[in-house]
């Protein structure tokens, strides 16, 4: 797909090109140090779309760890009242103290990206918070969309700036995959800190408990369950695909098929260690995500 014409990230934002490699430095250092996966296929991507990926990211983290803090609901709507605020001067132009900002509103305006999907995000950051129950598979999609899916479509317009319409279902589909991958993977984690992002009306169907989640019980019901969810995991990973072949292929294709094949080799992990999430943690070390990269590479020709 042919990108349509724009001046690098710089022009327009800071006097030189070395300036501006000065500006989206603390975005590249906080994406190494917090976003080991995403940092490691970012590297296929022309350095422009590189290093607005990670001002995107520098945003992301920002914005999450502010809310983060808030111990109590009081505190959690300040926070967010304070974000909205922050997104008000970024749109602005205004970037304060703040030593990703500068790079990010420059992203902002050479991606257009739309703000109602920096909107989005913040609310996805509110339903993340505190104890946390979901009935049913339209309360964890919609949740998989604020903080995942609307990534998807944030970065398309990196990568795009001005995508077609039909690639953005895939891009939130590609986003909707990977939170489901992360939520089979962390479900021990997750239930320590009293959150538990699994549908009940489903855990309730196959005979899972909250004491089996609590006793971390890999029993074939829980076994049964995870088949469920990892197969409707693999199908928004099937889905997103037409939209990554339909990338352009400087790097930016292989990059994303390089996220879904790494992303999706750890579903392999859970299956492979019989669905025992609450013992061990599924990853994919060295060795398998360079095998994986080179798969990517391959499927991105």
């Amino acid at each position: 797909m042919r990108e349509a014409a724009a001046p690098p990230l710089w022009q327009g934002a800071v006097a030189s090109e070395a300036a501006w490699e000065r500006l989206v430095a603390p975005c590249e250092e906080m994406t190494r140090r917090h976003a080991r996966s995403f940092y490691y296929a970012s590297h296929s991507l022309p350095r422009g779309k590189r290093q607005a990926a990670y001002a995107v990211y520098a945003f992301c983290r920002h914005v999450d760890d502010a809310v983060d803090l808030a111990p109590d609901g009081a505190a959690l709507a300040a926070a967010l009242d304070r974000q909205r605020t922050l997104l008000d001067d970024l749109e602005r132009g205004r970037a304060g103290s703040l030593p990703w900002a500068p790079a990010f509103i420059a992203v902002w305006r050479w991606a257009r990206i739309p703000r109602r999907y920096l909107e989005d995000l913040l609310a996805g950051m509110a339903m993340d918070r505190g104890r946390v129950r979901l009935q049913n598979w339209a309360e964890l999609e919609r949740y998989c969309y604020h903080v995942a899916g609307v990534v998807g479509l944030v970065m398309t317009h990196v990568f795009l700036r001005e995508p077609e319409e039909r690639l953005l279902l895939p891009a939130r589909d590609l986003g909707t995959a990977m939170q489901l991958t992360n939520i089979l993977r962390d479900v021990g984690e997750d239930f320590s800190r009293d959150r538990v992002y699994l549908p009940a009306d489903e855990l309730a169907a196959h005979g899972v408990t909250e004491a089996d989640l609590a006793a971390g019980r890999v029993t074939p019901a829980w076994r049964a369950f995870m088949a469920v969810q990892i197969a409707r995991a693999r199908d928004h990973y099937r889905r997103a695909e037409p939209g990554i072949d339909a990338l352009p292929r400087d790097g930016t294709r292989r990059t994303v098929w390089t996220m879904r094949e790494v992303y999706g080799g750890i579903l392999g992990r859970i299956e492979a260690a019989g669905s025992d999430v609450f013992t061990r943690r599924a990853r994919v070390g060295a060795a398998g995500k360079a095998l994986l990269a080179f798969r990517a590479w391959r499927k991105s020709r």
